[in-house]
């Protein structure tokens, strides 16, 4: 996640997606589990920790069709950062926050 510059990713099992996992998910875990162990053994952890244990799960998600204000509607009652879009129990991609964001300062520009 780090690498990739990403907070949330979809967690995939057999082509179905079963949930979502993201980096304040990750650090929960982390603090939870090791708030009185030092940074090393916290990263530590964190290689081995299973993705089943600490994501969200069962997603909450949208459709191809779902307008963006729907989206962002879900994800502001939802306190979520992201929604996985799935057409037929299948992940056709992510919308963010931030994807939320720049369609609404682009359709403000656009006036």
């Amino acid at each position: 996640m780090t690498l990739g510059h990403v907070r949330h990713m979809p967690v995939v099992l057999a082509g179905r997606l079963v949930g979502v996992v993201s980096e304040r998910d990750l650090l929960r875990a982390s603090l939870s589990n090791l708030s009185h162990h030092r940074s090393e053994e916290r990263r530590a952890f964190l290689h081995v920790v299973e993705i089943e244990s600490v994501m969200s799960s069962p997603p909450i998600v949208v459709s191809p069709d779902s307008s963006v204000a729907e989206a962002a509607r879900i994800m502001a009652e939802k306190k979520i950062g992201c929604l996985p879009v799935v057409k037929e129990h299948h992940l056709e991609g992510m919308v963010t926050e931030t994807d939320v964001l720049r369609f609404v300062a682009s359709t403000e520009s656009a006036r």
